[in-house]
Parts: structure tokens; C-alpha cells; sequence
């Protein structure tokens, strides 16, 4: 029997997109398989933010097309990427500081059973989040304020999630807690992860392959796991 091969979580092909008449991206092409972590490395200003704005709909791809599943989501709002099942954990903090952690949370899914169902699940990766549901966010550190924005795209329970830089400024006790919440996303429930960082050893103890993002243009990409792949990258990413 002829099994039917399986689409691409996350398939962004030849992608060009900017910031008025500045091209910052110039023909990026991934995939990303379910299940799949991938890690898009590289200086600051190479492009790496502008690649998950994109892809979520925040900018507009001049050019090439981005699907989800196989499904073209080129040009959709965001809040229709989102429900088409895409996550994106940004790197400035996005919660809303005069709501309390559960109602933050509360906006990451679609209906209060979902709510009920899922927040549980915080339990063996977030538990402070449980413990803070009747504070406000804005009261969070910054940590925790990091925690609040994992967790929201966690209940979520996307097929695909945007992640940029979650390990910045945080403690290794933290940056360790952040590499077990994407691996358990990827092996609870097969969700495709693409990883901004420029965290070296965090982004290769989690990714399956990585990519280089420079001026906007993936110049190379391997396995993580590859014994020469940490040298070889460090010096892409020297200042």
C-alpha cells in the first residue's frame, strides 16, 4: 500500500519581506517536519525576528509563500494564522500586565473547557504559573513574565510555535526549564518548534538541525547533534 507522504509542519519557501523599501529578508526557504525543532541562528540584525513576523503575518512576505500542513497561509492576518495553529512566543514581552496570570493564559485557547482541560498540563513544566494564577502579570519578574508567555503558547496546543530568544536574560536554572517545555511540546503532542536564539549550547541541546541566518539569507545549515557543528557556528555569532 502507497502511503501518501507527509506535508511539512511549517514550509517557508523563498521568503522576502522588510520594513518599508528595506528588504531584511532576501529568500529564506525552511521546513520544518512535525515533531521537529529547528534552530535559526545569528547575529542580532540578521533577520531572525523579521523571519517570525513574518511567518506569523505581523509583516508582509513581498515575496514567496509560507504553508501550514501544506496549506498556504501567505498573506493571513495573524490572528488566522493563529487559529490555523501556529504559537509565537516573542521576544518582547506580549501579556498584558493589568490582567492576572490566568486570564493571560485564558487568552491562549478558545473556550473555557480547553482552559480547564490543559492547565493542568503546567504542572510538571511551569508549576509557578499555578501558584501565581491570581496575580497580576505586570507583578511577575522577568522570568516568570517569560514563563507566562511558554505557557500561553503551550495550552495552545499549536501544531507549529514561533520561539525568539526565550532563553535572553535568564538564570541557567531557568534556561534549563525552558529547553524541557519545548521538549515536552515536541514529544507530548508532535509540535513543530522554530527557535530564534543566539543561546549557542541551549539552542543545540534542544534543535534537531539548525540553520545561519546572515543579512537575511540562510547561508548554512546541519544536524545539531553533529560534534563540530558548536565550534563551527560560535564564530557566526562572535560580535
Amino acid at each position: 500500500m502507497n502511503v501518501p507522504p507527509v506535508a511539512p509542519a511549517l514550509e517557508v519557501e523563498g521568503l522576502v519581506s522588510g520594513y518599508g523599501g528595506a528588504m531584511v529578508l532576501r529568500g529564506v526557504s525552511l521546513r520544518l517536519a512535525p515533531g521537529e525543532i529547528v534552530a535559526v541562528l545569528g547575529k542580532n540584525g540578521m533577520g531572525k525576528s523579521t523571519l517570525l513576523k513574518t511567518v506569523m503575518g505581523f509583516l508582509p512576505a513581498r515575496e514567496g509563500r509560507v504553508r501550514l500542513g501544506g496549506e498556504d497561509v501567505t498573506g493571513r492576518a495573524p490572528h488566522l494564522v493563529a487559529r490555523a495553529g501556529v504559537a509565537h512566543a516573542p521576544q518582547e514581552f506580549t501579556i498584558f500586565q493589568d490582567l492576572t496570570v490566568a486570564e493571560n493564559l485564558r487568552l491562549g485557547v478558545s473556550s473555557d473547557a480547553d482552559y480547564r482541560a490543559r492547565l493542568g498540563a503546567l504542572e510538571g513544566v511551569f508549576p509557578r504559573m499555578l501558584e501565581r494564577l491570581r496575580q497580576r502579570a505586570g507583578t511577575l519578574s522577568g522570568g516568570e513574565q517569560k514563563m507566562l508567555l511558554m505557557s500561553r503558547a503551550l495550552l495552545a496546543r499549536p501544531r507549529v510555535m514561533l520561539v525568539d530568544e526565550i532563553s535572553e536574560g535568564l538564570q541557567p536554572t531557568m534556561i534549563d526549564r525552558m529547553a524541557e517545555a519545548l521538549r515536552a511540546a515536541r514529544e507530548g503532542h508532535g509540535v513543530a518548534i522554530l527557535l530564534v536564539e543566539q543561546h549557542l549550547a541551549f539552542a543545540l541541546s534542544v534543535a534537531d538541525r539548525y540553520a545561519v541566518l546572515k543579512l537575511g539569507e540562510i547561508i548554512e545549515e546541519g544536524a545539531a547533534g553533529d560534534p563540530a557543528a558548536a565550534g563551527a557556528l560560535a564564530d557566526h555569532l562572535k560580535v
